[in-house]
């Protein structure tokens, strides 16, 4: 028989009943039923009910053990009766009548208990994180893991696509959020960098011929946590391909990413990647406050300027007299209520807002009237203009939000989607899915009078140079986002591949032709020997399990992550270097600023 098992503990069944058998795993729990012990033993696999009594030689053993602790026992398989089987296990059929027991590893006082549903803070879950992993909710979430990026290995494969390593130690690269340096030992003063993506060494791939590349690939960014976003490090699943366009490369990752969702979604609704829309970036902060909209939610804001333009309402019809200010309705269907409109009104109060003017409509004397302090102030033709607009009738409200898009539209976004949920309008089982489109290459800087990069900088320009010669804020890019359900879960582009518009693209935004050959002279080179028009995009992979989990922590859904501060409290990273190391690396570390 084997050293430690003939079996895992998902493995028997009443087909083993009168064999002998050895099973290790560890102790899920411990039962005391009048003299007779009953461990729940638990590996990788599954749980196997295992029992002793005082006429084993193993029983005094047995009276040892406590939970987690790692153990080998033989015995043999019997069937439970009737009345005891457990349908909620595959081994739910059968026990093992202990005989002979090893202890491979005994426990300490456990930290936290890996049996049951207790909720442990954070910070111990991620400092004992080793136990943590052996509860049932994380072993999924890792076998989920793992799954999906063998699913999603397989589907590129089948779709002609090759996997290529790009290097982990390159150089610094700008690409919107700070590099991991690493000091060089060889070349003192000098630095390599973590890449932030493999962006540069793709499109590299691309000019060296190779058609279409993958990469699970690792990236490296120094950036601030949130909970759906990792602060040192997460994984993509990488993309390129040569003489595509946009809708080629929609066409490509759509039916990819909907297939992992449909394996993996529990049954819920995968919208037809034929149907997923196209929305352009500006569509989507004036309909839904944000360029990653949740599409489970049928509302859609609208400006309503006009209707308050030289009304009664001081407040919008001053703010109106400013340029660049708008005033934006969020319908709320079914809403029309004064609890609920007062309970919005808080919220946007929460948010730092002085409120949201509201109106609703309901029935008086079997007719309809508008409600409300706005209804009142700019009159019953303005009201059911905007009524009009909106769609809406008795039993309905709408929520109004002015000033400048670019300080309000972000509340105005999480009003919607609070509005959503309260009111039950949110699709819940269900994945939807849009293309976001037509970013914007530039804006304008208001301290300078200049024009900055507002989105990816590596972007081919629609129009090409002509573009280019235009207004700079007319400027759209061949660049995509796909949102789901709230989320960014991809970001791509139709690459610029010729020098030419590139140095022009950032003459614009103020940098000078050989900055740029300092900067990205690697790839700009090689644009110079017969470069083919390219574009792919990344997924994130942890934001893509973390969804089909269903859990909003991303940190859930990583083996080993950081905490909120970038601490790695299992392994004590960040850590202090030896001198040793300094003084080999030629460096000295400044005392922290007090």
């Amino acid at each position: 028989m084997h050293a430690y098992r003939s079996h895992t503990c998902a493995a028997l069944n009443k087909s083993h009943v009168g064999e002998k058998v050895r099973l290790s795993g560890w102790v899920h729990r411990v039962r005391d039923h009048g003299g007779i012990l009953f461990i729940d033993l638990r590996d990788h696999y599954g749980v196997t009910q295992v029992l002793c009594d005082p006429d084993s030689a193993a029983f005094k053993d047995v009276e040892k053990v406590r939970s987690e602790w790692c153990i080998r026992i033989d015995g043999e398989v019997k069937a439970r009766s009737a009345d005891l089987v457990n349908p909620k296990l595959p081994t739910g059929e059968i026990e093992v009548f202990v005989r002979e027991i090893e202890v491979l590893g005994a426990a300490n006082e456990l930290p936290l208990m890996v049996f049951g549903d207790q909720e442990y803070p954070e910070e111990t879950r991620l400092r004992y994180r080793y136990l943590d992993l052996r509860r049932e909710a994380m072993q999924d979430n890792m076998k989920l893991r793992s799954d999906v990026v063998r699913s999603m290995r397989q589907r590129m494969w089948n779709n002609g696509f090759r996997e290529f390593q790009t290097p982990i130690i390159t150089a610094s690269s700008p690409e919107g959020a700070r590099d991991f340096l690493v000091p060089s030992r060889l070349h003192p003063g000098k630095f390599y960098a973590l890449p932030q993506a493999p962006q540069q060494f793709k499109q590299l791939i691309m000019v060296s011929g190779y058609d279409k590349y993958f990469q699970i690939a690792p990236c490296f960014r120094d950036e601030d946590p949130r909970a759906d976003r990792s602060p040192t490090d997460f994984y993509q699943l990488d993309l390129e391909m040569s003489f595509v366009t946009q809708q080629d490369v929609f066409d490509t990752i759509s039916p990819v990413l909907a297939g992992v969702f449909e394996e993996f979604g529990a049954g819920a609704k995968v919208d037809n990647p034929a149907e997923w829309p196209q929305i352009s970036y500006r569509d989507a902060a004036m309909w839904y406050g944000t360029d990653k909209p949740d599409l489970r939610n049928p509302i859609k804001m609208q400006d309503v300027s006009e209707h308050f333009r030289g009304s009664g309402f001081a407040i919008f019809a001053k703010l109106l007299e400013q340029d660049g200010t708008q005033i934006r309705a969020i319908p709320a269907p079914t809403g029309g209520s004064r609890k609920f409109c007062d309970r919005m009104n808080a919220f946007a109060q929460k948010e730092g807002l002085p409120g949201m003017g509201y109106i609703f409509w309901r029935e008086t004397d079997g007719a309809m009237e508008a409600a409300g302090p706005l209804a009142k102030n700019i009159g019953p033709e303005r009201t059911e203009a905007i009524r009009q607009q909106l769609g809406l009738g008795v039993g309905d409200a709408a929520f109004f939000l002015g000033g400048k898009p670019a300080v309000f539209e972000k509340v105005a976004g999480k009003a919607r989607t609070v509005i959503g949920d309260e009111l039950g309008l949110t699709e819940k089982n269900r994945f939807a899915f849009a293309w976001i489109v037509d970013f914007p290459i530039y804006q304008k800087d208001e301290e300078t009078g200049g024009y900055e990069f507002e989105h990816n900088p590596f972007s081919m320009p629609q129009g090409g140079m002509d573009a280019l010669n235009g207004d700079p804020l007319d400027v759209m890019g061949y660049q995509y986002d796909l949102a789901c359900n709230g989320y960014e879960l991809v970001s791509g582009a139709i690459r610029n591949h010729k020098p030419e518009i590139m140095f022009k693209a950032f003459e614009i935004a103020g940098y000078g032709e050989e900055e740029v050959h300092n900067r990205f002279g690697g790839m700009v080179n090689a644009f110079q020997y017969g470069a083919p028009p390219h574009g792919g995009c990344a997924a994130g992979i942890d934001r893509i399990v973390m969804l089909l989990a269903d859990t909003a922590n991303i940190r859930e859904v990583i083996m080993f992550p950081m905490n909120q501060r970038a601490e790695d409290l299992m392994m004590g990273a960040p850590s202090l270097p030896m001198n040793e190391q300094l003084r080999e690396l030629r460096l000295r570390v400044l005392p922290p600023e007090s």
